[in-house]
């Protein structure tokens, strides 16, 4: 990762160490980029292709004109990727445990009280929808 300023490194870095991503497990490619460019777009490899290993999660950025550049906002994307992933299973379990647990809590007596007194309601105002009889 030399070709980055250094603080966007450091960065890069840094946030790559907090998802527990190594570079190791990232597999770089390099493509000829399409569209816009002229004869540049045809000669070099600036469009840049990752693929993280263990997700299997891939980006493909071709932004800008310069590799190095590319390089950078490629990883940035990924770890945006792998993150959401993380924050999403992570929220995920979290709301299933909480809703397992609120079905298993007791109801309070005043709760239970108040609930079949509801029920109650509920059943008499249905009762009053029967159909007249005509006798």
């Amino acid at each position: 990762m030399s070709s980055f300023p250094v603080s966007a490194e450091s960065q890069l870095a840094q946030r790559m160490a907090e998802l527990g991503v190594n570079e190791a497990e990232i597999e770089e490619t390099f493509v000829r980029s399409g569209g816009h460019g002229g004869q540049n777009v045809n000669k070099s490899s600036t469009c840049v292709m990752l693929h993280h290993r263990p997700t299997g999660m891939q980006v493909k950025c071709q932004t800008t004109r310069q590799q190095g550049l590319n390089r950078f906002i490629a990883r940035r994307l990924l770890l945006d990727k792998i993150e959401r992933l993380k924050r999403g299973f992570v929220e995920r379990e979290r709301m299933e445990k909480e809703k397992i647990r609120r079905q298993k809590r007791k109801r309070s007596r005043r709760a239970k009280d108040r609930m079949l007194a509801d029920k109650a309601h509920h059943a008499a105002k249905k009762g009053n929808r029967r159909p007249a009889s005509f006798d």
